[in-house]
Formats: C-alpha cells, sequence, structure tokens
C-alpha cells in the first residue's frame, strides 16, 4: 500500500516533471522566434510581440485554473491541461504568417497556466513548516526555459525550427499520461461547492494580494520576458551565433529555475519578508549596471582630445545576468511563501491572481523591450525599464512592511517570528 510520504514524493516528482516540460513549451519562442524573425523580416516590436504572446494566454488563464484546482483538485486539471495543448503545439510547425504564429501561440500559451495547479496541488500535500520547500521544489521547473535553450537551438540548426514543435507535442502527450499514472487525488484537498465563486474572488479587494502582485511581476515576470529577450539580445549586442547565444541565455535560465527550491528554503527559515527584501536590492543593483549602455565620450584633455570607452564585457554582463536569475528564483519562491502563509485555505486563488499579474508582466516587458529599441535604438533600455520596477517593489516593500516593523520596534512591540529577525 503507497504511504502518504511516498504520495507526496510522487506527486511533487511527476508535478515539477510536467512543469518543466510545459515551461520548455512556453517559453519556445525564445529560440524559434529568431529563425521565425528573419523569414517574415519582423522588427523588434513584432519580435517582441511574437515572443510573448504564448505568455498572455498562460497568464489570463491562471486565475480560472486556480480556482478550478482549489474546487476540482489539482490532478485533473493539470491533466486535461496538457492535453488541450498537444495539437496546438504541433499545428505550430506549419504556420507560415504572422497571424498565424500569434493564433497558434495563444492556444500554445495554455501551457504556462500550469504553474497556478501545480503549486496549489503541491502545498496542500505538505504541512506548512515545509511548503516553501515544495513549492520551490515545484517552481524549480521554471528551468523548462533552460532546456528550451540548450535543447532547441540543436534541433533547430539540424532540422530547422519547425522540428521543435513537433518534438514538443510528442513529449508533451508522453508527460501527460505519465503524470496521470503516477499522480493522486486528495478530495479533502478541494474546497467544495459550498465554497462560492463570489469568496474565492473575495482576495482580489486585498491589498496585499496586489503588492505580492507588484513583487511577482518582477521576479516572475522579469524572469520570463529575459528569458525570451535574452538569446536575441546576445545575438544582437554582442554577435553570437544562435547556439553559443542560447547556451549564454542559459546562464540566467537556468538558475533562475532550479535554485527555486533552494529560495523556498530560505524562505521557511528567515522568513518570505526577509528574502524578498534582499532579492530585490541585489536585483536592483545589477539591473542599474547592465542598464549603462555602451558608450564613447571625448575628454579634452592637455595633450589633445581623448575618447574613452564604456561597455559591458560578454564575461561581466552574463556574470550579472546569473546574479540576477539566482535573485528572481529566490525571490519567486518567497513571494509565494507569503501566499501559503497567509492564504492557506485560498491558495489557488490567490496564487491564480498573482500568478496572472506576474505572467502578464512577462508578456508585456518583451514588447516594451522591442518597442524601446525600436524607438531609442538603445539595447540596454530593457534593463532601464526593469530597473525603474524594482525601485517602485522596492518603495512599496518599505512603506507598507519595513517602517511598519521599525514603528513596532520603537513602541516596544517587535512581533513573534519576526522575519527581520
Amino acid at each position: 500500500m503507497t504511504t502518504q510520504t511516498q504520495k507526496q514524493i510522487s506527486v511533487l516528482a511527476m508535478s515539477t516533471i510536467a512543469f518543466t516540460v510545459c515551461f520548455a513549451v512556453w517559453m519556445m519562442f525564445a529560440v524559434i522566434g529568431i529563425p521565425i524573425k528573419q523569414e517574415l523580416g519582423l522588427n523588434e516590436t513584432e519580435f517582441g510581440l511574437l515572443a510573448a504572446t504564448p505568455v498572455l494566454t498562460g497568464s489570463l488563464i491562471r486565475l480560472p485554473l486556480g480556482m478550478w484546482t482549489d474546487r476540482f483538485g489539482g490532478r485533473i486539471v493539470f491533466f486535461l491541461l496538457m492535453l488541450s495543448t498537444v495539437l496546438p503545439i504541433w499545428l505550430l510547425a506549419f504556420a507560415t504568417e504572422f497571424w498565424q504564429f500569434l493564433v497558434a501561440g495563444l492556444f500554445v500559451g495554455i501551457a504556462g497556466g500550469s504553474f497556478s495547479v501545480g503549486i496549489a496541488y503541491c502545498a496542500r500535500w505538505f504541512g506548512k513548516a515545509r511548503q516553501g520547500f515544495a513549492m520551490g521544489i515545484f517552481g524549480a521547473g521554471n528551468s523548462g526555459a533552460a532546456v528550451t535553450k540548450l535543447v532547441a537551438p540543436v534541433i533547430v540548426v539540424a532540422y530547422g525550427w519547425q522540428m521543435v514543435p513537433q518534438v514538443y507535442a510528442g513529449v508533451m502527450l508522453v508527460t501527460a499520461l505519465l503524470f496521470w499514472l503516477f499522480t493522486y487525488d486528495e478530495p479533502a484537498h478541494k474546497v467544495g461547492g459550498h465554497v462560492t465563486l463570489r469568496e474565492q474572488l473575495h482576495a482580489l479587494r486585498d491589498p496585499a494580494v496586489w503588492k505580492y502582485c507588484q513583487y511577482y511581476s518582477i521576479v516572475f515576470g522579469g524572469y520570463v520576458a529575459l528569458a525570451l529577450w535574452m538569446t536575441k539580445y546576445y545575438v544582437s549586442e554582442y554577435g553570437f551565433d544562435l547556439k553559443s547565444a542560447a547556451l549564454l541565455a542559459a546562464a540566467f535560465s537556468l538558475p533562475g529555475g532550479v535554485l527555486r527550491a533552494v529560495g523556498g528554503w530560505m524562505a521557511d527559515k528567515w522568513g518570505a519578508h526577509r528574502v524578498t527584501w534582499w532579492v530585490l536590492w541585489v536585483s536592483w543593483i545589477c539591473l542599474f549596471i547592465m542598464s549603462y549602455p555602451q558608450t564613447a565620450f571625448t575628454v579634452q584633455t592637455v595633450t589633445g582630445p581623448r575618447t574613452y570607452h564604456i561597455a559591458l564585457s560578454p564575461e561581466l554582463f552574463t556574470a550579472l545576468l546569473f546574479t540576477v536569475g539566482v535573485a528572481f528564483a529566490f525571490g519567486k519562491a518567497s513571494v509565494f511563501k507569503y501566499i501559503s502563509d497567509e492564504y492557506p485555505h485560498n491558495i489557488g486563488v490567490v496564487s491564480g491572481i498573482v500568478g496572472l499579474i506576474g505572467g502578464l508582466g512577462g508578456f508585456l516587458l518583451p514588447v516594451i523591450f522591442g518597442a524601446l529599441v525600436d524607438l531609442t535604438g538603445i539595447r540596454s533600455s530593457a534593463f532601464m525599464l526593469m530597473y525603474g520596477v524594482v525601485w517602485v517593489s522596492l518603495i512599496w516593500m518599505y512603506t507598507t512592511e519595513v517602517r511598519k516593523l521599525d514603528h513596532l520596534v520603537k513602541r516596544g512591540r517587535r512581533p513573534v517570528n519576526d522575519p527581520m529577525e
């Protein structure tokens, strides 16, 4: 007879594998979008829209998927979601016009909604003390972005970009079947029919939920945006070929996914607030440095004019990108630790809301990245934008959390289990 621990391990392992496959599919345009851009003659804004279109659907569907997970259980919702994407992924290989890629991308993007299903499904199998770590392990499926960076370029070079969606469709079908065979249902994890839709959506009126949406829009939305954009950035900024650019971009995608489990452990140990606070500061500093464009300026010296050049080398840029990827990995886990701590009975809906807004950040940012490049001609403008978003998050956290804790300390009322300790 299967023990509870064995069920927990099986559910977590299969959910993580399934989410990894879904995320790899979700990020497919980060690689195949580059040869498609060349075939169709797209500008930077159009490329950003192409790459981000799947993210739009995967974001908008997260809230209803979270609600369905609360009501019907994560196993059946996750399984049906994966099956629904197989045909659209396969048909993507036969698209020839820009509008066809956009329409196919909308249906393929449903795979991105798997996060709000899996995070609630896995969290309910574990006690509160281990939820952060469990959700972090599941969230490591974000490394599917790195899988695409490592696998898809090889397929493109050998067989053409059309082979990538055909391979991914087969992998998605097999994964869905394995998921159904090796996961379990637990009726106690469902909220039941007595909970109305209005009660589920009551979380939308909670200001704290919107604050967590803002945090997640940068640590997850920024992660998705950069995972989509970095391969193209390395090709355009430094002149790397597709395989080399994708490999270097994986220096961001891989730690940004795999280390999420470490972030969950850290949030369990030191609290969601403290981890998120330092994540934002580290990201803010790195993005400030990355924002500076390649510059040449001339100084009049006593011996005549002298020109100086300021630029980030590929090595230094990749090191900063890696650091941001690590910080975002920790931040994605710590934000959901807030949610599991404060909304244990409504985690599916709240995670759906936060995931939706975070995913919309992942959709809007690449489009804005492309528009900024078209308008300014400065590729590092993408990092200038993200620097501003992080700054907003830091200000919001300071005014609503740090100052509140400082006030309690001054009055001698430091709360028990203070996250700042």
